[in-house]
């Protein structure tokens, strides 16, 4: 579907509901990418407002003024309004910034104390920091002149605002807004003592129950917000199924089972501005579909700057081409066991037997992180484990390798198989969530195929799928085709936006 095609079924939906312009929306998030960034939730804060813009809505997002943000961008902003809030006993300073950002309108809410530091205070006080942000929103809104149609909340530091908005503004102009939540990894969900956020919030003691607010002896902010947000999504049509059982629901499988006809899985995309092998000055080469050479030229570099020996690909001699050097596995991720990382120490002997060498860049879990540097120590020249985060290296991770390794216990959406698939890299998933929606496993007898999949959380199907891909790498023309297929896959931000759009316009 074309873009003029999208704007025009957009149009036709809000002209059924009354409406002769689309909804406008405050896009509210705890990071946003390039401002402030620890995870996905980042990068779908800093693209999906622009590609809603793009399709005619007026949609903004609002944002702690973070110190990294500050830091980078706080001689670009301009002062909107400064006030108090109350929370609990004390008044606490807001400052409102704004920053453009190419199309986006972004409204940064200031506070030294709260945002100076680290994004994530953790503990306890994380509840104080993300209670101070959503009341700032919601009483920022009248004073920056813009109260939105559809207020689009993002994860449990955003998920109180459609609990507030019913039970506090009922009757104020900020009644009338309705809320969406996407839930972007429902393990974590802001759980703390319902007194200690009462005396911040002034709560109704009412709300402080299994129907509302209350989950296993703590209030829980993301189950306020799956009550009572107008609307519900999460970040891939499979985890929007996974959630509603108890295996994955984390306790809250009963209420997305009974809003099921509404819960909404979307998935994800990635900004292919930013991410475009033809375009990346942070690779060593460029390269396209069309023109694969640089590819081999980031592998040659790639190898190089980790330390990683050449080496040959199994049942390969060392009179073979460049292209039958060793395959190399990719990782960019977090080092934790949800990422499936005591999967890969299990497998990792026998991959080193396949003539893999293994690329990876991270950090964690501290035990699965020294599990790993003790791993590169042992395969010298086999494995690198660069503990940390380097994004210039994490493109040429994407660029240089010849798969990429994802085998998570859970995963609602994912963004490194997208960006891996944009680079010409064949995903290895576990089959869940976002992965089973975007890596089509390869079929020998069609030639179907973006990437290879395996199905339970077990060291021995993992192995068994990089021995399948391994096997494809030592056959030339089907790894070109598969790379082929995987580049032309387009995982951009326009398709969500018009799902989310059209999501905007059914809960008005």
């Amino acid at each position: 579907m074309t873009r003029q095609t999208m704007k025009r079924r957009l149009l036709e939906a809000a002209a059924a509901k009354g409406r002769g312009v689309l909804p406008s929306a405050l896009f509210a998030a705890a990071e946003c990418a390039p401002l402030s960034k620890t995870g996905g939730l980042a990068d779908v804060a800093g693209a999906l407002p622009a590609a809603l813009i793009d399709l005619g809505f007026d949609c903004r997002v609002i944002t702690p003024f973070h110190r990294a943000a500050k830091e980078k961008y706080g001689a670009r902003t301009e002062h909107v309004c400064d006030f108090n809030i109350g929370l609990g006993w004390r008044s606490q300073y807001v400052g409102i910034e704004k920053l453009a950002l190419g199309k986006t309108a972004i409204y940064l809410v200031d506070n030294e104390y709260y945002f100076g530091s680290s994004i994530y205070w953790g503990g306890a006080d994380e509840g104080e920091q993300y209670a101070f942000f959503q009341r700032a929103v919601l009483e920022a809104m009248p004073r920056m002149g813009f109260i939105p149609d559809i207020l689009h909340c993002n994860d449990w530091h955003t998920a109180l605002m459609p609990m507030l908005i019913k039970a506090q503004y009922y009757g104020t102009p900020l009644g009338n807004v309705k809320t969406l939540l996407t839930i972007h990894n429902l393990h974590f969900q802001g759980k703390f003592d319902f007194q200690y956020i009462q005396g911040l919030l002034g709560l109704d003691g009412g709300l402080y129950s299994p129907r509302f607010m209350e989950a296993f002896g703590c209030a829980n902010f993301l189950k306020s917000g799956c009550v009572f947000a107008d609307g519900l999504s999460t970040v891939s049509p499979t985890y929007a199924r996974e959630i509603q059982t108890p295996e994955l629901g984390e306790g809250l499988e009963g209420i997305f089972h009974e809003r099921q006809e509404g819960l909404k899985g979307i998935l994800n995309g990635i900004d292919k501005r930013h991410f475009n092998p033809k375009t990346d000055s942070r690779i060593p080469a460029r390269f396209s579909a069309a023109d694969l050479s640089g590819k081999a030229l980031c592998k040659t570099a790639l190898l190089e700057e980790l330390g990683l020996e050449p080496g040959f690909a199994l049942g390969s001699d060392p009179g073979a081409e460049s292209n039958r050097a060793a395959p190399v596995i990719g990782m960019v991720s977090r080092i934790t066991a949800q990422k499936g990382f005591d999967l890969v120490l299990a497998a990792l002997p026998g991959l080193i037997d396949l003539g893999y060498r293994v690329a990876l860049l991270g950090a964690g879990d501290p035990e699965l992180e020294n599990a790993m540097r003790a791993a590169e120590a042992k395969y010298k020249g086999h494995v690198c484990a660069y503990i940390g985060y380097n994004e210039g290296l994490a493109n040429r991770i994407y660029a240089g390798s010849d798969f990429f390794l994802m085998p998570s216990r859970f995963e609602p959406c994912g963004i490194s198989q997208m960006l891996a698939m944009r680079y010409g890299t064949l995903p290895i998933v576990r089959e869940t969530g976002g992965l089973v929606d975007t890596v089509t496993p390869y079929n020998q007898f069609t030639g179907e195929g973006t990437g290879f999949s395996f199905a339970g959380a077990d060291a021995d199907e993992l192995y068994s799928a990089c021995a399948r891909a391994a096997a494809v790498y030592a056959e030339k023309e089907v790894m070109e085709k598969l790379i082929q297929n995987a580049m032309a896959m387009d995982f951009g931000f326009t398709g969500p936006a018009y799902e989310y759009g059209m999501e905007y316009i059914e809960i008005l």
